[in-house]
């Protein structure tokens, strides 16, 4: 994994993948190019979606803020491509079909045409292949601790809920093999409210933990930390407090707590 020499006084030039299929890639990507507005010293190079227009309302709103902003744009349908090429549907758990490294080593060719030293996933709904974290260093967003749930954000909280966790956080990390446990370069924590009145049944099923109000209280919590702390890891690795080639975790609870006021 390599990384261009980053100069204090130049923006940290960026690469922006999502598939923006909801509202929080929107407003995450919203949010980041209001902060660089304000002066946040970080760059869009460019944004790709693996999405086209016409696949989603959602992600077609996305795009048109993208265009709006004077934001280079690449689209490649994961979808179409997959159907194109003949190639199955992955399957949760399961190896990843062939396909998928092909779609990633085209994905690489054209973010190649662009001049950026960091990759940000957010919202990205596909697992990434060797093809593309061997090329770049790609750096996840992860709704839970260092050594807390992976998967979803749905899938964290449900476990977070069942083993009755007392804390949880966010985190960035870089993209290797492992899913949602690759080198962990910043996180926050927070403590999980507790009411032993509002307990959930023997067994639950997926649709009465996610009805349950400590469900939706996680997710919030997490997301009103989500914002900042990418804002934060950008700023770290502009300023060279954060490098690639020196990986570290970089604690920031008490820095998230004083942006979002606490």
């Amino acid at each position: 994994m390599t990384m261009k020499n980053l100069n204090p006084e130049v923006p940290l030039k960026i690469a922006w993948l999502t598939t923006g299929r909801g509202s929080g890639s929107y407003d995450a990507l919203a949010h980041l190019i209001e902060e660089i507005e304000k002066g946040l010293p970080v760059q869009i190079a460019v944004v790709f979606c693996n999405r086209e227009r016409g696949e989603s309302v959602a992600t077609d709103r996305l795009l048109n803020l993208v265009q709006a902003k004077g934001i280079p744009l690449e689209t490649i349908s994961s979808v179409q491509f997959r159907r194109s090429s003949g190639g199955d549907r992955s399957v949760a758990g399961g190896p990843l079909p062939e396909w998928r490294q092909d779609f990633d080593k085209q994905v690489g060719d054209h973010l190649e045409e662009y001049n950026f030293s960091l990759v940000v996933l957010f919202g990205y709904m596909l697992i990434v292949t060797e093809s593309l974290f061997s090329r770049f260093p790609l750096l996840n967003d992860h709704p839970a601790l260092p050594d807390g749930p992976t998967g979803t954000y749905q899938q964290v909280i449900t476990e977070l809920i069942l083993k009755n966790s007392k804390e949880s956080g966010c985190m960035y990390h870089f993209v290797t093999e492992q899913v949602d446990r690759g080198p962990v370069v910043t996180f926050c924590r927070f403590e999980i409210p507790i009411d032993s009145s509002l307990s959930l049944p023997e067994n639950p099923t997926q649709e009465q933990i996610e009805s349950h109000p400590l469900y939706g209280q996680i997710r919030e919590l997490g997301l009103v930390r989500e914002r900042a702390l990418l804002t934060e890891t950008l700023r770290a690795f502009g300023s060279g407090q954060l490098s690639v080639k020196s990986i570290k975790a970089l604690d920031l609870t008490n820095e998230i707590d004083r942006l979002i006021g606490l």
